[in-house]
């Protein structure tokens, strides 16, 4: 469940509160009965897994392009084997 910081407008008092998604937002301070703004702050972001770094994308070839090559390469071999061995089966 996230963390929400709420702030006063007339008292200034701050806090934090743990509460749901689908939890009404606080509208009355609880210390002078005032009226609540939500704070928003900056998010913390963790970025993991390739195509983030300045290097990923350097190169002669892209790995994405490899896959797709050796795929090509396994379907045309598995081609020419199968026209071979069915007159053989068929002898």
């Amino acid at each position: 469940m996230p963390t929400y910081s709420y702030a006063c407008t007339e008292c200034d008092n701050r806090f934090d509160i743990v509460q749901s998604f689908t939890d009404d937002t606080l509208t009355v301070c609880p210390e002078c009965s005032g009226k609540l703004r939500k704070l928003f702050n900056s998010v913390g972001i963790v970025f993991k897994g390739s195509g983030f770094y300045r290097t990923d994308s350097r190169g002669g070839s892209s790995t994405a392009s490899e896959p797709a090559k050796k795929s090509e390469s396994s379907s045309s071999s598995s081609a020419a084997p199968a026209p071979s061995s069915a007159p053989a089966a068929a002898s």
